[in-house]
């Protein structure tokens, strides 16, 4: 194994070591630590298979021209209420969003778009909302989206902007 491979795996290894050596001495915080890595691991093994075939389906069904249409550089707002739509429906996480951003942004998406969808995704999740509106009362649920979905639009846009004046260009790696 030579240097960059290590530091390629450092973190990794270091994560390895850190678990063995709180099994070898008891040591509860690292115990609990491997716990909730397996149960996350265990969950993503469940889950992300049905996440990407529905990805494959997306890619193959959805033509390019549409997404363009509609979330597209050329789309107007309602584009970015299809994109909170989308987000609404995602279930599973960010771990879910991230790959549906990436075809997203494969088939033509802009960058506006896809960064209100996975703010969006982190905090419009029609599961999430419900399960906080029923704890802390719909009142909190609706301010809080009402201050979260225009500031997420916002942020979007400028971050488009922003790239776009540094010259950003989506690579083809990326893109396909």
């Amino acid at each position: 194994m030579n240097l960059n491979n290590l530091r390629k795996y450092g973190l990794f290894l270091f994560f390895v070591g850190f678990v063995l050596l709180s099994f070898i001495f008891d040591y509860n915080v690292g115990e609990g630590i491997y716990d909730n890595f397996l149960q996350f691991t265990l969950t993503m093994i469940k889950f992300l298979p049905a996440v990407f075939v529905l990805i494959g389906l997306f890619d193959t069904w959805v033509d390019r021209e549409v997404i363009e249409r509609h979330l597209g550089n050329d789309s107007n707002y309602l584009s970015f209420i299809w994109a909170i739509l989308l987000s609404g429906t995602t279930v599973g996480g960010l771990y879910v969003a991230f790959p549906v951003a990436h075809s997203l942004l494969k088939k033509g998406a802009s960058l506006r778009i896809i960064f209100t969808y996975i703010g969006a995704a982190a905090i419009c999740r029609i599961p999430m909302t419900l399960f906080e509106a029923s704890y802390v009362g719909i009142k909190f649920t609706l301010i809080r989206l009402f201050t979260s979905i225009p500031l997420i639009i916002i942020s979007s846009i400028l971050l488009e902007k922003y790239l776009k004046s540094r010259g950003y260009q989506i690579s083809d790696d990326l893109a396909s």
